[in-house]
């Protein structure tokens, strides 16, 4: 059941994680959203609870541990406790190693990699404590196959599902309850595009999503259906994307 669970939700303010706010409110949940653009998380949590829902926000930078603390804590302070967080937040600067465009892989290991560890590292210690928990995080279709100009991005959501997977492996093993689940989302219509700079890959990439792309709503709905399983069922890794998209 997710009505009345308590979720977090990072990178709340646009794609997947704004179509993944407005579904599961509609499904009852208590929504906790984070992002870094305030006037839109407001304007998001306005909107759920002018509908019925229960929604807060607050800013949130995931590459900085403190803010993910921060997140869990208002957590805490309105729902008093958490039952699943939501790792969306990502970047995707698509170029050729050639292009050497290190400013931008710093920038994708410190919010796709690091974000998602500071945001375990954040919740975790409640989990423990309550001895249930469910973790969620977005990979992508480039954290199972490798594609030319995703070299660091691809090797960021690498990162995430090795990551993840271990951590379902080893919550099964101490007996914690904590549950996981991965998503590795093909072309979905986001904001993503707009962080490539790489003229020649932007223009790759926009020819794939406007020939392929889908809503993503469609991911919204995956991540309620993994959030809606019994508390004895783990489903860890989902792979969504067009049908018509060969990947």
């Amino acid at each position: 059941m997710i009505k009345d669970k308590v979720i977090i939700i990072t990178g709340a303010s646009s794609g997947i994680g704004e179509a993944t706010a407005r579904r599961l409110a509609r499904d009852g949940a208590k929504l906790v959203l984070g992002a870094r653009r305030e006037d839109r998380l407001k304007d998001l949590a306005g909107e759920i609870e002018q509908a019925g829902g229960r929604a807060v926000w607050t800013a949130l930078d995931v590459a900085n541990a403190g803010d993910n603390h921060r997140i869990v804590e208002a957590a805490i302070d309105a729902f008093g406790r958490v039952d699943a967080i939501f790792l969306n937040a990502g970047l995707m600067p698509s170029s050729p190693v050639s292009a050497l465009k290190t400013d931008e892989w710093d920038r994708m290991v410190d919010v796709n990699i690091k974000g998602v560890l500071h945001g375990v590292a954040a919740v975790m210690p409640k989990f423990l404590e309550q001895k249930s928990g469910h973790i969620l995080a977005t990979s992508s279709v480039a954290g199972l196959k490798a594609y030319p100009g995703a070299s660091v991005y691809g090797g960021t959501k690498w990162f995430v599902r090795n990551f993840m997977e271990v951590l379902r492996m080893e919550s099964a093993a101490e007996g914690t309850n904590i549950r996981t689940a991965t998503i590795y989302p093909a072309a979905i219509n986001t904001e993503l595009l707009g962080t490539i700079t790489d003229e020649k890959a932007a223009e790759g990439m926009k020819e794939l999503y406007d020939a392929y792309g889908i809503a993503p709503e469609r991911i919204a709905d995956v991540v309620a259906f993994a959030l809606d399983m019994p508390e004895d069922t783990t489903v860890n890794e989902f792979t969504v994307g067009p049908a018509r998209q060969p990947w």
